[in-house]
């Protein structure tokens, strides 16, 4: 069976948290539980993540009846490789290209893989850095008005 470099179910969370309130910009605050039933988020650990990324300037919080979580800056401005960054850390296809050292990996300095994993990366942030939420979610519109069928006649 073969390994595969995931990310992990917390960034997977918060980039669907980010992404729920992509669709509802510009709509007022949404409430946790909206958020959590929409994105099949647990709602304890999505109480966690939207705190955290308000810490990281992802989301503000507005308090009060009417009040919920709002993404802080537009959806077209915000990047996905900026949100799997900030809760992951460095977007790296192995562990041995961040934070390499002597003591960590036995080929350092002098790894004949060195320039892939490199190309890997780049590659990587070229996908993620070059997707805004706010393209997500134009093109989840576009793939369901191509789901829709027309039964007219």
């Amino acid at each position: 069976m073969a390994e595969t470099m995931p990310i992990s179910q917390k960034s997977q969370y918060a980039v669907r948290a980010v992404f729920e309130l992509a669709k509802r910009q510009g709509t007022g605050a949404t409430k946790i539980s909206d958020i959590a039933e929409a994105q099949a988020i647990p709602q304890r650990f999505l109480e966690n993540i939207l705190n955290h990324l308000k810490g990281g300037g992802f989301v503000e919080s507005v308090r009060g009846k009417e009040g919920g979580y709002l993404l802080a800056r537009p959806a077209g401005d915000l990047s996905v490789g900026e949100i799997l960054r900030f809760i992951e850390g460095p977007l790296s296809p192995v562990d041995c290209r961040v934070g390499a050292s002597k003591s960590s990996c036995s080929m350092y300095g002098r790894c004949p893989f060195n320039s892939l994993w490199e190309r890997a990366e780049k590659a990587l942030e070229a996908v993620y850095d070059g997707t805004t939420f706010r393209e997500l979610v134009v093109r989840e519109a576009e793939e369901c008005q191509e789901r829709i069928v027309d039964f007219s006649i």
